[in-house]
């Protein structure tokens, strides 16, 4: 059981290093984060040489907090807005199997669905974090450039491994979300559209006002409330606990969803 798990992980893996159109996305999504993060090191450089004797840092205006604290959120933050395109990632890798009769070709292979789905969800959770991996290896590489003069310690102390570690558990849970969503649809477009709906959820801000409850069970306001730390002017729906849990049943749900719609359909 165990060597056929690992074949069709394998398998599943090397289908999805194959596809032009992730390679295409995720280098978009790189460059773009290289990018991004360039344009940032000139301003946050600033900031830390103004760093008081205290240990404050004012990297907004009027806003005075303890440095530590705030580059460590600022070292997660910087990777977690690159990880809202991750998702459409997922989204590719699942919609192509549905291209063409692929999903046929695929059950030639792997005739056990079950197995099949777990196979395609490992390789596609272990993919989106090489790339949230990545994303965060070159955060760490301009932070470090931004207070090398100050603290480069900082960057391997456990406050930023376990902020590092939030961001790369997020980035693949959400992943697997829309991977799930897009395989129980059948189509690319289907899963992209409801992943871009729940992000409009947290972005507009509706539920966290009239219903935090409910906020707090939205996948990307679960990263947030992860990943960031409540402040003045900040408020979280839900703890740090509450919002892990959240993100590991989504995707376990959806997972399970998918793996009983494609038992019931024809393999198309």
């Amino acid at each position: 059981m165990v060597r056929d798990v690992a074949a069709a992980v394998r398998a599943e893996l090397t289908k999805i290093l194959t596809l032009r159109a992730v390679r295409l996305i995720t280098g978009v999504i790189l460059a773009l984060h290289v990018l991004v993060q360039a344009q940032n090191v000139k301003a946050e450089t600033e900031a830390v040489s103004r760093i008081t004797a205290d240990g404050m840092i004012e990297r907004f205006p009027g806003v005075v907090r303890p440095a530590q604290e705030t580059l460590v959120e600022y070292l997660a933050t910087s990777s977690f807005q690159l990880c809202l395109f991750l998702p459409f990632v997922a989204a590719v890798i699942a919609g192509q199997e549905f291209r063409a009769g692929q999903l046929g070709t695929s059950l030639l292979a792997v005739p056990r669905r079950g197995l099949l789905i777990g196979a395609k969800t490992l390789a596609t959770g272990g993919f989106l974090l090489s790339v949230a991996a990545v994303i965060a290896a070159i955060s760490t590489a301009f932070m470090y450039a931004t207070i090398k003069d100050w603290n480069p310690g900082l960057l391997v102390g456990s406050d930023a491994w376990t902020a590092q570690a939030k961001f790369l558990a997020h980035a693949v849970l959400s992943g697997l979300i829309t991977f799930a969503v897009t395989l129980i649809a059948r189509s690319t477009l289907a899963g992209v559209l409801v992943t871009v709906m729940l992000t409009a959820l947290t972005m507009s801000q509706v539920l966290a006002v009239l219903a935090p409850a409910l906020d707090a069970l939205v996948p990307l306001s679960a990263g947030r409330n992860l990943i960031l730390v409540p402040e003045e002017g900040l408020r979280l729906s839900a703890g740090p606990g509450h919002a892990m849990v959240v993100l590991v049943v989504w995707p376990l749900l959806t997972t399970v969803a998918a793996v009983i719609f494609l038992s019931r359909r024809d393999a198309r």
